[in-house]
């Protein structure tokens, strides 16, 4: 149990051999999901996407071919996740259109308003602050920039074990709604798949300073 412990905490931050086995089953298992959250999300071809969690760097693949005009930037606290994602976008980043950073969501190395998107696919279970890291990634994104969110797991009951093994949050819609709204986003969308399980989320940085809350 140990063993298999320590293979799926790579699910958090993939290290050395096991990291990177764990980062490409990632790529394949977490693509059906994230494919059907893109179908939620209006992405215009000239955008400027951040992936956060950006992982083995398949959503930044996806990403890619629909900005055509545009660019992906990812972020991951992995090193060995820097650089399976680097891998495997290698042409584009070559090209000036894909850069991997190694950073955390509670601190991004980004100016304000940098960013059209902002994406965060199979990652929220780990944020350290989930108020805090909402805020920052508002930072970084423009007036009128959209967050969205997915999740393979949006009911607690439903990954009981996983919670246990690797020491995650699943949150649900409403959860995520609310911590959206403190964190200063508008616009809150949710959309749950047939299955019962999956949840996308998108949220739009309002334009302007953001009014203080009255209390």
């Amino acid at each position: 149990m140990t063993i298999l412990k320590n293979f799926f905490q790579n699910a958090r931050k993939p290290e050395s051999i096991g990291g990177r086995l764990a980062l490409s089953m990632m790529n394949a298992f977490h693509n059906p999901v994230a494919l059907w959250g893109l179908t939620h999300l209006e992405i215009p071809p000239a955008a400027r996407v951040l992936d956060i969690g950006c992982g083995g760097g398949k959503n930044i693949s996806n990403l890619l071919s629909r900005v055509p005009q545009g660019s992906v930037h990812g972020v991951d606290y992995s090193p060995v996740s820097v650089e399976k994602s680097r891998r495997k976008n290698r042409a584009a980043v070559l090209a000036g259109r894909v850069s991997v950073l190694q950073a955390s969501v509670s601190s991004l190395p980004f100016e304000d308003g940098e960013f059209d998107i902002a994406t965060a696919f199979e990652t929220i279970y780990f944020w350290p602050d989930l108020l805090h890291d909402f805020m920052e990634v508002r930072r970084v994104l423009k007036e009128n920039g959209v967050f969205f969110i997915c999740n393979e797991a949006a009911r607690p009951e439903d990954a009981e074990n996983w919670i246990k093994m690797l020491d995650l949050s699943v949150y649900t819609r409403e959860d995520l709604s609310r911590t959206l709204l403190k964190a200063g986003f508008c616009g809150i969308s949710c959309y749950e798949h047939p299955n019962g399980r999956w949840l996308c989320v998108t949220a739009q940085k309002p334009c302007g300073p953001r009014r203080r809350d009255k209390s």
